[in-house]
C-alpha cells in the first residue's frame, strides 16, 4: 500500500474541478478496483474557530473537547483527495452515504496534536449496486483516540437480491425525546462548514438532477445532531444507518431507548413516522 503524507488538511474546494469533470468524462467500464493507498495528515491541530462553528450548527457544547464525529468530518477532505487524485472507479457525484461508525477511545482535547489517516476498505455487493468503506484513524502520539468508517453506495445495475428483513428483530422500546424543525437551508449552512457540497444537499433544483424531489439533509449532520443531544460517555461507539432521505425542510422526531451501557435512537418523520436515521451508542 502506498502512503501519501500531508502537512495539513487539503482544502475541499481544491478537489471540486475534478468532481465536475466526472459529470463530463465517464468512468471506464470493467472490473472495479479501489486504490491501495493511505493518506495521512502528520500534524493536525484543530482550528478552534472552525470547531466552534461546527459545534453551533450541530448542537455540541464548546467544552474544551473535540467531538469524535468532527474528526470524521475533517477526514472527508482527505477522502475527496483520494477519490479525485487516485484511480477511483466510481463517479463521486451521486454517491450515497448509507452507514457511519465512530469509535472514541477517550476524550480528545482541543489543543492536542493529532495524526489523521484515511484509506479505502473493501468493495462489497449491495442490492442497489456496490458499497465500500473509508476507514479513518486518529492518533495522539502512538495512542489511537478515534476510529471511524464511512460506508458509501454507488448505485448501478446488479444481480444481487435484496436482503430479507429479520422478522424476529427486537424493536427497542423508544420514547419520544425531542421534536425538531429542520430548515430548508441546513444543507447549505452545513456544507460551508464541512466542505461537503454534494449537490443533493444544497437545493431542490440540484437534488432533482440525482432523482430526489427536494434537497436532503447531510447524514453526518443528522448523526451529530443526535450525539449532541445525548449524554455521551468518555469512550463510546456510535453506529448509524441512514435510511430514508430527510427532505428539506422537514419536521422530525428523535426517539431514544436507553439500557445499561447502550442507547438506541431513531429519527423519524413527524407525520408519516417513516425512519430517516437509526443507530446505537455503546459504552466502550
Amino acid at each position: 500500500m502506498n502512503t501519501r503524507h500531508f502537512s495539513q488538511l487539503p482544502k475541499p474546494y481544491m478537489a471540486y474541478p475534478k468532481v465536475i469533470q466526472g459529470l463530463i468524462f465517464k468512468k471506464p467500464t470493467g472490473e472495479k478496483v479501489l486504490p491501495q493507498v493511505k493518506y495521512v495528515v502528520d500534524r493536525l491541530k484543530v482550528d478552534q474557530n472552525h470547531l466552534k462553528a461546527y459545534n453551533e450548527i450541530c448542537g455540541f457544547k464548546n467544552n474544551g473537547y473535540v467531538p469524535a464525529i468532527y474528526l470524521a468530518v475533517l477526514s472527508q477532505s482527505l477522502q475527496m483527495q483520494m477519490m479525485t487524485s487516485e484511480a477511483f472507479p466510481f463517479a463521486m457525484l451521486g454517491l450515497v452515504h448509507i452507514r457511519n461508525v465512530v469509535k472514541q477511545r477517550r476524550k480528545i482535547g482541543v489543543n492536542e496534536q493529532l495524526t489523521l489517516s484515511s484509506e479505502f476498505g473493501e468493495l462489497r455487493p449491495h442490492d442497489k449496486g456496490v458499497q465500500f468503506d473509508f476507514i479513518t484513524v486518529v492518533k495522539a502520539g502512538e495512542e489511537v483516540v478515534m476510529e471511524g468508517s464511512m460506508t458509501y453506495l454507488s448505485r448501478q445495475k446488479t444481480d444481487a437480491t435484496p436482503a430479507e428483513k429479520n422478522k424476529n428483530e427486537i424493536v427497542p422500546a423508544y420514547e419520544l425525546r425531542e421534536q425538531w424543525s429542520v430548515p430548508e437551508n441546513i444543507g447549505r449552512r452545513y456544507a460551508l462548514i464541512s466542505g461537503d457540497f454534494n449537490l443533493i444537499h444544497l437545493h431542490a433544483v440540484t437534488a432533482k438532477v440525482f432523482g430526489f424531489k427536494q434537497a436532503i439533509a447531510h447524514g453526518l449532520w443528522s448523526k451529530a445532531r443526535v450525539l449532541a443531544d445525548l449524554d455521551l460517555p468518555a469512550a463510546y461507539e456510535a453506529d448509524v444507518t441512514f435510511k430514508l432521505p430527510m427532505f428539506l425542510p422537514s419536521k422530525v422526531e428523535l426517539l431514544v431507548a436507553e439500557n445499561a451501557g447502550e442507547t438506541d435512537f431513531l429519527i423519524r418523520n413527524e407525520k408519516s413516522h417513516k425512519p430517516h436515521v437509526s443507530g446505537v451508542v455503546k459504552t466502550l
